[in-house]
């Protein structure tokens, strides 16, 4: 089977049952993608694929043959900078303990490649699948809508 992962492709012979949490982890080694509850419900486990925010522990690994998968470790530039989102969370203190972080990332990124400009209620509404046990979300919203004022999406 055929994955492309943060624009390389990788050849891995897995059971095609297996969810793609545990073939990028297990069998990839992105561990920056989080196994959580493992049943959609805290967003830990969040990856792009084709754009789209998706909980990775409810994809089987088929599904995502053939389609782009960004993780967290794709989403800072090649020299390792930050990406702007990463940036703005660094700034605004969004970074707790970090376990959700990555998920929050990646859920935050596929909003503005959307809506480049979102209200409040927007972030808040596209964040909503991810917990985060440490804040009360005000300054990962902050960190978001900081990012949006300044266009950034890429």
């Amino acid at each position: 089977m055929l994955l492309k992962v943060n624009g390389k492709e990788y050849d891995v012979e897995v059971e095609e049952w297996k969810s793609l949490l545990e073939v990028l982890r297990e069998e990839l080694g992105f561990t920056g993608v989080k196994t959580g509850c493992e049943e959609g419900e805290c967003g830990a486990c969040t990856v792009l694929v084709d754009g789209k925010a998706v909980n990775s522990c409810l994809m089987l690994v088929r599904q995502a043959e053939g389609k782009e998968i960004t993780t967290i470790e794709g989403l800072s530039g090649e020299d390792g900078s930050l990406h702007p989102l990463q940036a703005a969370f660094v700034e605004h203190f969004a970074v707790q303990c970090g376990f959700c972080t990555p998920g929050v990332l990646l859920s935050a990124k596929a909003l503005l490649d959307e809506n480049p400009h979102p209200t409040e209620e927007e972030v808040r509404e596209a964040l909503g699948g991810n917990l985060c046990r440490c804040t009360g979300y005000v300054k990962i919203v902050e960190a978001v809508l900081a990012a949006s004022e300044k266009a950034i999406t890429s």
